[in-house]
């Protein structure tokens, strides 16, 4: 099963420590680019920097500029996480990545599509509905720029964060615990407050955090019932890179030269924008992968206990 991948590699408990310490530097020295960027920028505008809030920071660079260099710090942070599961546990990737003997790329493609049509469904008939809250933002050359880094470097970020909170932590955790239900939760959790910087919090309220806590929830739950991570790689790739090409807004993370612009004014995010997901699309999309893939016994791979596997235990690992 999933988490017991982790059994063949080193599993140590100070592994996983030291392994997460370095991929965080890993990230921060992806970011030194940015940093570097907007403190340029800054001074050559002649602004001052104590007196700059994340927006005006956000609006200091070209959006296509700030976007890849954004993304740069994640794409680090990949390089980090396989240079740590490789040299500090001795692990394959595939192993990380999920239970079957090769990674299931047809799984990744489903969940991609299949999340890419519902969440592009739901733009245009937001669009239909409401269309005094958007602008047609097209621009051919920025867009197609924006594309190109679309394509190469968002599936990079996600993989990133599916790879860290589903993959390294989901397993480090169940190996040291010996619990299946604690790193479900607590890379949910984790997954989810990691968010409370972005600058829809501050537009929409704290309420948000249920969805990106349930969306955490959501895509670790996938990965346990289905043994493997590639139904939420292809799902996180799908909702960050259609969200960037179709729609920007001045108060979210992703500020981009999209195709259109929402205008409308940010409210406190209600049942459509946070419950609806979480509560009625996600568990509609879990039913559709437990038929199409047959998943049983929801209670022992959720919530049952890890085991090592006894082929192992006289293994050096």
């Amino acid at each position: 099963m999933y988490i017991e991948q982790a059994y063949k590699g080193l599993h140590d408990w100070w592994r996983y420590v030291l392994g997460l310490l370095l991929i965080i530097i890993a990230v921060f020295l992806g970011q030194i680019p940015l940093t570097i960027a907007f403190f340029f920028k800054a001074w050559q505008n002649g602004d001052e920097l104590t007196l700059l809030n994340e927006q005006n920071i956000m609006s200091l660079l070209e959006p296509n500029l700030n976007l890849f260099l954004m993304l740069l710090s994640f794409a680090a942070g990949l390089v980090g996480l396989f240079f740590v599961v490789k040299q500090v546990h001795e692990q394959s990737l595939v192993s990380v990545t999920t239970a079957r003997p090769k990674m299931d790329w047809r799984r990744v493609w489903f969940a991609f599509l299949l999340w890419g049509i519902i969440s592009t469904s739901f733009i245009v008939l937001d669009f239909y509905v409401t269309p005094e809250n958007y602008v047609l933002n097209f621009n051919v050359v920025p867009f197609i720029i924006l594309c190109v880094i679309a394509v190469v470097m968002i599936p990079l970020q996600t993989s990133f964060e599916e790879y860290l909170f589903r993959g390294y932590l989901m397993q480090g955790i169940g190996v040291v615990t010996k619990t299946k239900w604690i790193p479900l939760l607590t890379t949910s959790v984790v997954f989810g407050l990691l968010h409370i910087a972005n600058p829809e919090i501050d537009q929409l309220g704290y309420v948000v955090m249920v969805y990106y806590i349930g969306t955490g929830l959501f895509l670790g739950i996938m990965t346990l019932m289905d043994d493997g991570m590639e139904l939420a790689l292809g799902f996180h790739a799908a909702n960050n890179l259609f969200t960037a090409l179709l729609v920007t807004a001045d108060w979210t993370a992703f500020q981009t030269h999209s195709l259109f612009k929402d205008v409308s004014e940010p409210e406190v995010a209600g049942f459509m924008d946070v419950f609806m997901p979480v509560f009625v699309v996600f568990p509609i999309i879990l039913f559709v992968f437990s038929k199409k893939y047959k998943w049983t016994n929801w209670q022992s791979k959720l919530i049952g206990p890890v085991q090592k596997p006894i082929q192992n235990d006289n293994q050096n690992v």
